[in-house]
């Protein structure tokens, strides 16, 4: 056994803790299926969201971890449950009103109101599969129209008719009186209308493997479940999904939790293990309130991706899944630069250290190098005293200070700069407020100007970070006070990066300048006062 792979049984990374509890399922004999199967499910009533990647992404982290872990060969399903009859019309389509009637239709059934597609579910699971494709998953789509339409299903929708009245005692149990009059697990799709029909059932015969109902209009009917006829309620066909393909892993958010019980107990009455479960906390936004899809709170992909690296939304995925975390855009600097703090890091640790490493959970162990010279903290400092406006203007300060990168050199660097100037004009500048500083504050900072005046050491971080500090040392306490106050009065923000590392960027006679705009009160001009 490999080092790694020592280091990896004993990590207490979350996902090779998933992944060692999935390799107890085996430890006796391996899959007789051949794999350890992950799945991921998709609703495809709307587009992928950042969500949907949030799923995938730590679905695949437990997935490299079993395989950092264990020689069984793995696969990842994302399945569509297109045969889903649609419920309202989305608000976010063209021409919604031209949906209304095909209400509790398929999806498949449902024309794309995009016009690109065979309908509405197959537009939707081609952005799911492109969305996919773009992260660079590797996964098999699988649609519940075909599972159910070519037979691959047929096995267990039989053995559903077989164990009706066990499963419908599952399913009772959790369904209010009202509801239990008119339950069935077996929803049939009419013939001629095409659409999705829940009826209660009159007949389950399970030794010709169909079901007889009422249809309002055409009287008594009776119907395959075979084929594709029917479809399964959705919790019913989460445990009988589960038994159909010898699912493995499974991750949800909390809300499927109170159901966890249900979705096993109707799996191992069709005759399977149910799956090992991961329930993830739900995302909130800046007022702490969950993130919805229709209410669009929160920040959704390409927002995130409009102001940062793929990786940086990877590693806030990684962190902490079992906790409700608020997910807006000012958490989003901070993803960026302990990422590449991790990454940094990466280079010198010891196996132990590398398995417990979010970068190589991200990166599934081909973790690549930093080429980010500056923070994006200090970038985004930068941007707001210079005003930039395109990357130009940061580029030239950041080869005053490392003459030795460039965009071409440091192609992250100059994303992460494009990135900095996007996220400075959309959210810094509008905030920006600057103050007066008091009389302490104002003769603290002549003194820091007077010692720059003086300076002719290098630019290098740690001796201007000392100058800023034995001046304050002197003048505050606490000194955190200090820092502030330079945060306010020169950067018009509550706070900031190491000030050394700032004067070594901006450059001293720069700094000098923006003193003097502080003192002659020519910053408060710029930001509400």
């Amino acid at each position: 056994m490999s080092s790694f792979r020592d280091a990896a049984m004993s990590s207490k990374a979350w996902p090779f803790e998933e992944a060692r509890r999935l390799l107890k399922r085996y430890e006796k004999a391996p899959p007789e299926k051949g794999y350890v199967l992950f799945e991921t499910g998709y609703g495809p009533s709307g587009l992928p969201h950042i969500g949907t990647f949030g799923e995938v992404a730590r679905t695949t982290m437990v997935r490299r971890a079993f395989e950092a872990i264990s020689d069984i060969p793995t696969k990842l399903i994302c399945f569509s449950d297109d045969l889903d009859g649609m419920r309202k019309v989305p608000g976010n389509v063209p021409n919604p009103e031209r949906l209304q009637e095909y209400l509790q239709m398929p999806l498949t059934s449902v024309p794309d109101p995009f016009e690109t597609h065979e309908s509405f579910g197959h537009h939707n699971n081609a952005m799911l599969r492109r969305f996919l494709d773009t992260f660079g998953f590797e996964y098999e789509f699988i649609s519940a129209r075909e599972f159910y339409q070519t037979g691959q299903f047929d096995e267990i929708l039989l053995r559903c008719a077989e164990k009706y009245d066990d499963l419908m005692k599952i399913m009772l149990k959790s369904l209010r009186e009202e509801r239990q009059q008119t339950y069935s697990i077996f929803l049939p799709i009419h013939p001629d209308t095409g659409r999705v029909m829940y009826v209660p059932m009159k007949h389950v015969d399970a030794a010709n493997g169909t079901v007889t109902f009422d249809d309002p209009d055409d009287g008594e009917m009776t119907l395959p479940v075979t084929g594709g006829n029917v479809k399964l309620q959705w919790k019913p066909d989460f445990g009988a999904r589960w038994a159909a393909l010898g699912v493995d892993f499974e991750m949800y958010g909390k809300e499927h939790a109170t159901n966890e019980k249900i979705y096993d107990a109707i799996c191992r009455t069709l005759g399977a293990q149910p799956p090992n479960h991961f329930s993830y906390e739900l995302f909130l936004d800046d007022q702490g309130q969950k993130i919805s899809k229709s209410s669009g709170n929160g920040v959704s992909i390409d927002e995130w991706l409009t102001y940062a690296s793929t990786e940086s939304l990877s590693y806030f995925m990684y962190q902490k899944p079992k906790t409700a975390k608020r997910m807006f855009f000012d958490v989003i600097p901070k993803a960026v630069d302990e990422y590449h703090q991790q990454l940094r890091a990466y280079v010198g640790q010891d196996d132990k250290a590398k398995a417990t490493n979010p970068v190589w959970h991200i990166h599934s162990g081909d973790v690549p190098e930093s080429d980010m010279v500056v923070p994006f903290a200090m970038l985004l400092n930068l941007a707001s005293v210079s005003q930039a406006e395109d990357k130009g203007k940061l580029w030239g300060f950041i080869q005053r200070y490392a003459p030795e990168t460039g965009p071409e050199t440091h192609p992250g660097m100059d994303k992460a700069v494009g990135h900095a100037v996007r996220y400075y004009n959309d959210f810094v500048k509008p905030a920006k407020t600057y103050r007066l500083p008091t009389d302490a504050e104002r003769e603290a900072l002549e003194v820091l100007k007077a010692e720059l005046e003086t300076y002719d050491g290098a630019l290098e971080d740690e001796a201007l970070q000392s100058i800023v500090y034995a001046v304050g040392r002197e003048r505050f306490d606490p000194l955190r006070g200090w820092f502030t106050a330079l945060y306010e009065v020169l950067l018009g923000a509550s706070q900031g990066p190491r000030f050394g590392g700032f004067i070594a960027l901006y450059g001293v006679p720069e700094t000098i300048a923006l003193i003097d705009a502080a003192l002659a009160s020519e910053l408060v001009g710029e930001g509400v006062h």
